[in-house]
């Protein structure tokens, strides 16, 4: 084989579709798990098991601190440890170690607490799930924080980050849908024996429902092991080779090589910052219009329980169909307008909601606003996420897990700040239950969507890109 023309480098071969599939599904176990984490955990700790809502708070509060401390420890580690596993990939091993975690526990926070009576403190029982939540929030950190920061090690091209992103993102959205439909059919399963005045009772949550929530959790965890086994058969991780050295067949004229951009490097450039507050943003829009979506049906609404699964359902429908338009979407207006045309959908489902007396079934088309707007400005932030990283992919763990930090803790504080000032804090309901809730999605998509308006306008102001950084200095 003779030498290739020196100075050329080949062209990336795109990555075969067979390798974005296997890629998309990795993150499918944790999607699941999210699903429930965020829509159903306080539903299940305070109206199922009778837990009261800051209770139910200060447990969510500990799952996302937990994730957001381990989330950058998880990051650094994965980035220093990228010589090591040269067979496997160290990204890859670290998802396998988040993998286990993740699908020992999670189980047991969705089951009744073991040992405990009536008579048991619910100090005592909150005690108990404690490390079960601990241990799948290490998990599910070191599974997302391995896969993110895989983008750039399988692909360069900034429209193929795109898609790869959207692929992930369309896994997300089945994987939401697996859970809504399998909840709407457990639910379903269970009311339809009951007959004549046990009807009314049924379609109101209760500690009837505990088999649900934990067969749901079960199913969980089964369906997701087998969705990570195949992203660990089908994915090789990135090999590309960081800097060779130079043999006989090596130009004597070279480029030299750069730098490496370390992870004190990061914090000192302002899109760094400016890229982290928008993702942030966009995932306390996400995630909390998901967590509270099931007590605004519930008690603002006064829905049956089958349409926590249901509108759910709708929202995901709407964003996984939409999320296939954000390539050709972001080629033809960018990153930033695209980002904005789901800020305006968010902005308008709020709208409606705090003008509206009532939905009825305009409900299902608010369902389909927020989900595709959801879906807009999720897929988009996590394109400028990678775009942030660029070619700097040793240190693009760290950058996942400080934007993954500040959302967790950002989602958990909030979370407990809105259960804190729940008008009657031990009652299952009560009548300014329902004025509370309507506000509460007025102001987690509308409010959090304005000052994730403030932030894209910086971003326009100042794009994303490198200021500080000058790799002749380092």
């Amino acid at each position: 084989m003779g030498p290739g023309t020196p100075g050329v480098a080949a062209s990336p071969r795109a990555l075969p579709l067979v390798a974005r599939l296997s890629y998309a599904v990795g993150h499918f176990l944790n999607d699941l798990c999210a699903s429930m984490w965020f829509t159903y955990l306080l539903l299940y700790l305070h109206s199922v098991s009778a837990y009261s809502s800051r209770g139910a708070g200060l447990l969510l509060l500990l799952g996302q601190v937990a994730d957001g401390l381990c989330t950058p420890l998880v990051g650094y580690e994965a980035d220093r440890a990228a010589g090591c596993c040269p067979r496997y990939g160290p990204r890859k091993a670290w998802h396998l170690v988040g993998t286990v975690c993740v699908l020992l526990s999670f189980p047991f926070i969705f089951s009744p607490c073991l040992g405990c009576g009536a008579a048991t403190p619910e100090w005592a029982a909150l005690l108990y799930y404690g490390p079960f939540i601990v241990i799948f929030q290490f998990g599910w950190a070191a599974t997302q924080i391995a896969h993110l920061s895989l983008i750039p090690e399988l692909v360069t091209n900034e429209h193929e980050k795109v898609e790869l992103t959207a692929l992930r993102y369309a896994f997300t959205v089945v994987a939401n849908i697996t859970v809504y439909g399998a909840a709407w059919l457990l639910l379903h399963l269970q009311g339809s024996p009951h007959v004549g005045p046990t009807q009314e009772i049924s379609d109101e949550l209760g500690v009837q429902d505990v088999p649900v929530f934990r067969n749901l959790s079960l199913l969980v965890v089964g369906i997701g092991a087998v969705f990570s086994l195949l992203f660990h058969l089908g994915t090789r991780e990135g090999r590309r080779p960081r800097w060779e050295e130079p043999d006989e067949h090596s130009p004597l004229l070279t480029h030299e090589a750069q730098p490496l951009l370390l992870w004190k490097h990061w914090l000192q450039e302002p899109a760094f910052y400016q890229v982290g507050l928008l993702y942030m943003s966009t995932r306390l829009i996400v995630n909390l219009s998901q967590t509270y979506m099931a007590m605004y049906l519930t008690y603002s609404l006064s829905l049956p329980k089958k349409f926590i699964a249901i509108i759910p359902l709708v929202m995901y429908l709407s964003g996984f169909f939409s999320s296939f338009l954000m390539k050709p979407i972001n080629k033809w207006i960018g990153r930033n307008m695209t980002y904005f045309t789901g800020l305006l959908v968010i902005l308008a489902f709020s709208a409606w909601v705090a003008l509206a007396n009532g939905l009825g079934v305009a409900v299902y088309v608010a369902a389909v606003l927020l989900g595709v707007g959801c879906a807009t400005i999720l897929v988009t932030s996590l394109a400028m996420t990678a775009d942030l990283i660029g070619p700097h992919t040793h240190s693009g763990a760290f950058v996942y897990g400080a934007m993954s930090f500040s959302d967790k803790v950002a989602n958990g504080l909030a979370v407990m700040a809105i259960q804190s000032l729940h008008p009657r804090g031990s009652d299952l309901c009560c009548t300014a239950c329902v004025g509370f809730y309507h506000w509460v999605m007025v102001a987690v998509t509308g409010g959090v969507g304005v000052a994730a308006t403030l932030v894209l306008c910086s971003l326009l102001l100042w794009p994303i890109r490198l200021r500080s950084w000058n790799p002749g200095t380092q």
